[in-house]
């Protein structure tokens, strides 16, 4: 099947993860993605660890099969030098705080005037406007102020951090992906591109309709650690076996957690989890905690019961379940070395060949394709 992006060109003005990765899902889709970096160093990503022979690994992994334009977008003529391929493109994925663009001569109404038919997506923390619009923050910023992370942050003496970065990616990239892709439906009968205003903060609400539901509407207090899905019942917690591992219950229906608790032989009386959660939470945690995993793992998977053994990111991608499925079996060249590539949620039939090597191109590659060195540009 035809790659549906294929003659889609998305310029990338992007740094670190939520942006990157948008444009790395276009990519995969068919899309022609041009990086644009600073000269020198290139962005930040391209320095951290762990590295392969001096290639970042973080880096290569939201980059291969992009090019890579180096120019100082501060200098006089950059504005002259990009108008081509403003004029051609059909997205556009900038991520720096409201106004930069602008600065640059590169915000949405200037860019418009050359190429109304432009997608102009912005990622940032808060929007546009507001008034935190200009404010500096990470995900943990983010799912602070959208009050997700209070719904199971831990004990008071040792506060959980989230496993996941849920705004970048949840609230940042996949909004993004979403709504270029709207958009580019939309410019099929209208001919006319848009701002895409994406909020990193914003789309982290999604991700706790339930407290949407219970706190917002219903006006219902919500303790951390006390609701259904954050711990507050036996049936939907994490427990330690004796060998240190953790074993996730996820038993919330009432036929899960009967096998469950038939599994561990839990009496009777504890299995009313709503009654007295504690007791029963007491009782589950010291059966598990009597065995190690290896002895729970075969029988909770034999009573198919929602319950699992936590795995480690070296074991899930050992698993047979996610090798036979191919999840891993698209390949990145990082300095030479063939490694599986980030599973992303992208169809199969809509990429290329799942064992193709892709890499990250070196900072400016491209330059030259442009007829001259954008690092000096005047």
């Amino acid at each position: 099947m035809t790659q549906p992006l294929k003659d889609i060109l998305v310029l990338d003005f992007s740094t670190l993860l939520p942006g990157p990765m948008a444009t790395l899902m276009l990519s995969e889709a068919g899309a022609e993605v041009i990086k644009f970096e600073r000269p020198g160093t290139g962005e930040d990503a391209r320095l951290t660890a762990p590295k392969i022979d001096g290639e970042s690994i973080g880096f290569a992994v939201l980059n291969h099969g992009k090019r890579s334009v180096a120019i100082d977008l501060k200098l006089k003529g950059a504005m002259n030098v990009l108008r081509p391929l403003l004029e051609k493109a059909d997205v556009l994925v900038e991520q720096f705080r409201p106004g930069v663009m602008d600065r640059l001569g590169l915000g949405y109404e200037a860019v418009r005037e050359i190429n109304p038919g432009l997608i102009y997506c912005s990622i940032t923390g808060y929007g546009q406007t507001g008034p935190k619009a200009s404010t500096a923050g990470h995900d943990l910023n983010y799912v602070g102020d959208s009050g997700i992370l209070s719904l199971s942050r831990g004990p008071d003496a040792q506060p959980t951090i989230p496993f996941g970065l849920v705004a970048d990616i949840g609230g940042g990239t996949y909004p993004a992906v979403v709504n270029i892709l709207l958009a580019l439906i939309a410019r099929q009968a209208s001919g006319q591109g848009t701002h895409l205003d994406i909020a990193m903060s914003e789309g982290a609400f999604a991700f706790a309709y339930w407290a949407h539901a219970e706190a917002v509407i219903a006006g219902q207090n919500i303790e951390s650690g006390h609701n259904r899905l954050t711990g507050g019942l036996a049936r939907y917690r994490l427990y330690t076996a004796a060998d240190g591992r953790q074993i996730a219950v996820g038993a919330l229906e009432e036929k899960f957690w009967q096998s469950f608790c038939d599994v561990i032989g839990l009496p009777q009386e504890l299995r009313d989890d709503w009654s007295d959660p504690n007791a029963s939470v007491a009782e589950v945690t010291r059966r598990l905690g009597d065995q190690p995993s290896t002895h729970w793992e075969s029988l909770l998977a034999a009573a198919d019961c929602c319950c699992s053994v936590v795995k480690t990111p070296a074991e899930a991608a050992a698993d047979p379940h996610f090798i036979a499925r191919g999840v891993f079996a698209r390949k990145l060249n990082i300095s030479g070395r063939e490694v599986p590539a980030l599973p992303l949620p992208i169809a199969p039939e809509f990429r290329s060949a799942a064992g193709s090597a892709g890499r990250a191109a070196a900072l400016g590659e491209e330059n030259t394709r442009f007829g001259q060195n954008l690092r000096k540009t005047e």
